[in-house]
């Protein structure tokens, strides 16, 4: 992705890198990890089994972080008007562009960097498209945690991967999942760093559209826990959708996308799909306890988004096949 030191970052990063937290936090599930070694805990592998076997019981570990979730079939889309990026009535683009760190390496320093300008851009695009209908955009922040810290959704974990808390309207990440994205889920590339904070900025616009309240309702009245997962895959694939709507609109604006970049987001959405985790991780797939979408359809949903950039495409809710 084309960045450079003349590009914003964001003040909506906070950087509570070694400040720890107690695993004990509200809510969500309390399993203590060490911050050092020989501290006791459970360590990542562990962590890691226990998500696997979660898993086969239809069970979320996301969902105990970040209070549910999900997404599914009967849920009314907001109606948006047609976004044309390329012109307005004014013959004028609708995305016209009008914290203190702790002491870390390098490397981490940098991606500090690129996530504080990535969620910059998210701001600019999603501010503009939510001005288009007559919305304002409410940006959320994105903390930048190591080790164990509480939110509002209960204590987030390295080991649970980056995600988004409804309850605070904050993005977690922990900056070494992008070291495990590249080494074990064999997804490196800065464009697919960049579509996970715009995954979980997905989430946060459907906070803010109301699609996350209804899905929510929506699950607390499924009939089975097979029927709640669904409803959750719906709302996994569209934040995949509306990050690739995101990365297009950016990329017309701002000409941020290099030759390879569009592989390297679609390889990171084949590579974090259930179906291929559960492979991974047990050995077998288990389709009814899919709660983020199958690796063919996270593919297909980032890249409706990226070939439309329409949110009106991303309405997996109402489709018939995802």
């Amino acid at each position: 992705m084309r960045y450079d030191d003349s590009d914003r970052e964001s003040r909506n990063v906070e950087d509570r890198r070694g400040e720890g937290g107690s695993p004990f936090g509200r809510g969500g599930m309390r399993i203590p990890i060490p911050m050092g070694g020989g501290r006791g805990g459970f360590s990542l592998t562990t962590l890691l089994i226990i998500g696997a076997v979660m898993l086969l019981f239809g069970i979320n570990p996301l969902d105990i972080l970040r209070g549910g979730g999900g997404g599914g079939g009967g849920i009314e889309m907001p109606q948006f008007p047609r976004i044309d990026p390329g012109s307005e009535s004014s013959g004028q683009s609708p995305f016209q562009i009008p914290g203190r760190g702790k002491q870390v390496d390098a490397s981490q320093d940098e991606m500090k960097k690129f996530v504080g300008r990535v969620l910059a851009d998210t701001e600019d695009v999603w501010a503009r498209v939510f001005k288009s209908f007559g919305r304002e955009y409410r940006e959320p922040k994105l903390v930048i945690f190591s080790g164990a810290f509480p939110t509002a959704c209960g204590t987030g974990q390295t080991a649970m991967g980056p995600f988004y808390c409804p309850l605070d309207q904050k993005i977690y990440i922990d900056l070494s999942f992008y070291e495990e994205l590249k080494r074990r889920f064999r997804a490196p590339g800065d464009f697919a760093q960049a579509y996970v904070v715009a995954h979980e900025v997905g989430h946060h616009v459907q906070t803010l559209l109301g699609i996350a309240e209804k899905v929510q309702m929506a699950k607390q009245n499924a009939r089975s826990e097979r029927e709640a997962n669904q409803l959750q895959v719906r709302m996994e694939l569209q934040a995949d959708c509306l990050a690739g709507v995101w990365a297009a609109l950016n990329n017309q604006v701002k000409n941020r996308l290099q030759p390879g970049d569009v592989e390297e987001g679609l390889n990171a959405a084949q590579a974090i799909g259930d179906d291929m985790i559960q492979r991974q991780q047990t050995g077998r797939v288990v389709p009814d306890a899919f709660t983020h979408g199958s690796s063919a359809q996270r593919v297909r949903w980032f890249r409706r988004g990226l070939e439309t950039a329409q949110i009106q495409q991303c309405d997996t809710f109402n489709a018939s096949e995802l």
